[in-house]
């Protein structure tokens, strides 16, 4: 499948069959407050809370999702967010591949305020996509105020600790990747010297915003895992890929693993 605009993958999930199901039937959601970190930033989290049965989306959602999209406007003495995200996992529905959350979503941000000594106001909003059988565009509204130490949360810090492994914890002991242009873009290999078993899936994220990237096809020797994806920028030709900038993601039913920046073999 070749690229689908936003544009287009939101109309797909408006154009969903008519029923009596809600956004609000199937979804609800909060902010957490959290605890300020030493560094004068805050632990905040987005907790979602979905029906039996529907799911929501990772950052990289696959061709059939819609990641979390973000809007901050409103806000006061934010600077910037990092987001935490937890170990997603793989769904497959009619041939297509998507990757997120089922149950709920517990979603870190690392708040970081322009001036430490004073409140941070997070004030905005939320979309995503809630799938079941069928799929409904979803908003969430926020407003928050940040001010103090705040507490300790169990199930922030249980989100925390399900993130990805990085790449040394993971046992990673090499990674090289060939890239080769395409009619319309680029086809890149990763090679990875990794443990684990067959069956994973790999996910490549470019760095750069616009670019599409297919299902990889991925093949385990041992060791050895080599994995193949196509990206495609809007422009539709050959691009120079930032390797630094890329991210490989390596999912299992038992963990999953962080791979940033892909060098060449």
């Amino acid at each position: 499948m070749r690229p689908i605009t936003l544009l287009s993958a939101l109309f797909a999930l408006a154009a969903a069959p008519a029923t009596a199901f809600s956004p609000e039937d199937v979804m609800s959601g909060q902010m957490r407050p959290g605890w300020q970190l030493p560094d004068g930033g805050h632990m905040t989290a987005l907790h979602i809370a979905l029906a039996p049965g529907w799911k929501t989306y990772w950052r990289s959602p696959g061709d059939a999702g819609i990641p979390p999209m973000f809007d901050w406007t409103g806000s006061e003495n934010l600077a910037s967010v990092r987001f935490h995200w937890p170990r997603p996992h793989v769904f497959e529905l009619n041939g297509l591949q998507t990757v997120g959350y089922k149950g709920e979503l517990v979603l870190p941000i690392e708040v970081i305020p322009a001036d430490p000594s004073r409140p941070v106001h997070l004030k905005g909003s939320v979309e995503l996509g809630v799938c079941d059988d069928i799929c409904l565009p979803a908003a969430l509204p926020f407003d928050l105020v940040i001010d103090g130490p705040g507490a300790p949360d169990p199930v922030i810090d249980a989100a925390l600790a399900d993130r990805p492994l990085p790449a040394a914890k993971a046992g990673l002991r090499g990674i090289g990747c060939a890239i080769d242009p395409i009619a319309d873009g680029i086809r890149i290999t990763a090679t990875l010297d990794l443990p684990g078993e067959a069956g994973e899936t790999v996910i490549f994220e470019s760095g750069k915003d616009g670019v599409w990237v297919s299902e990889a096809a991925a093949t385990r020797s041992g060791p050895t895992l080599v994995a193949k994806a196509e990206m495609v920028p809007p422009q539709g030709k050959p691009f120079a890929l930032d390797r630094s900038a890329v991210t490989v993601t390596v999912l299992s039913d038992q963990r999953a693993v962080e791979i940033r920046g892909c060098p060449a073999p």
